[in-house]
């Protein structure tokens, strides 16, 4: 039972550096260091994995289930530690490395009550144009909708499932049609900004949106899924 304690301390270990690492970096420690800390998640997981396949490959050879069970489990708790971390890399390698992500590519909503609350350190919010084409290549998808609904309607609509949403409604100003807001991501806690944008659009209304993170490089594709759900919930309602 020595290799299947060692083997589930190792584990034991790889999950509580990833359960930690959110948590760390949203009570202060640099961001560098939590990513860092995914991948030694990773590492040490990936050598209780090996611990386990020796603890079961032994038990299966002497015929013993409890130990051989044991060794299922850990095996499967390694792989949760070591397949988080890759699967956040994965993302993040094969999306564009932006985190500014805009349905209209001409003419994008803009920041207006949420640029003071952003810091000094936050990234910037001017759009160079190779983003639009990096966006293009990343998140083809990513386009405007339109509601056949009036401007009012579609506004309070839009602002009723921001509330819901739970983010943060920094302003709201019916006349320009413009909502701002802020959102946090699970686990790191990421404050990622947000500006829906409606106007007439023929007979109904063109809803645009805008979400950008505040740290970072890349977003691994936050901001889209977040554009995507959004505007989705929208059409249903």
């Amino acid at each position: 039972m020595t290799l299947t304690r060692a083997a589930a301390a190792v584990v034991g270990i790889a999950l509580l550096i990833l359960a930690l690492a959110g948590p760390a970096y949203r009570a202060g420690l640099a961001l560098q260091t939590a990513l860092a800390m995914l991948r030694w998640a990773g590492y040490i997981g990936a050598a209780g994995v090996v611990l386990a396949i020796a603890v079961g490959a032994l038990a299966y050879r002497r015929r013993q289930r409890l130990p051989f069970g044991l060794a299922i489990g850990i095996g499967v708790a390694g792989l949760v530690a070591v397949g988080v971390p890759w699967l956040w890399q994965r993302r993040a390698e094969r999306l564009p490395p932006i985190h500014d992500i805009s349905t209209d590519l001409e003419n994008p909503p803009a920041f207006e009550a949420i640029v003071p609350l952003r810091g000094d350190g936050a990234s910037p919010l001017d759009r160079p144009p190779m983003l639009a084409a990096q966006q293009r290549d990343g998140y083809p998808d990513i386009a405007p909708r339109t509601l056949a609904l009036p401007v009012d309607r579609a506004f309070n609509r839009a602002l009723d499932l921001a509330e819901r949403q739970g983010w943060t409604v920094v302003a709201s100003n019916p006349e320009r049609g413009i909502i701002e807001a802020t959102d946090t991501t699970f686990w790191f806690g990421f404050t990622e900004d947000v500006v829906v944008r409606v106007m007439p659009w023929g007979s109904g209304t063109r809803v645009d949106m805008r979400s950008v993170s505040r740290v970072g490089r890349s977003d691994a594709g936050s901001n889209a899924r977040r554009i995507r759900g959004f505007l989705d919930e929208l059409e249903e309602q």
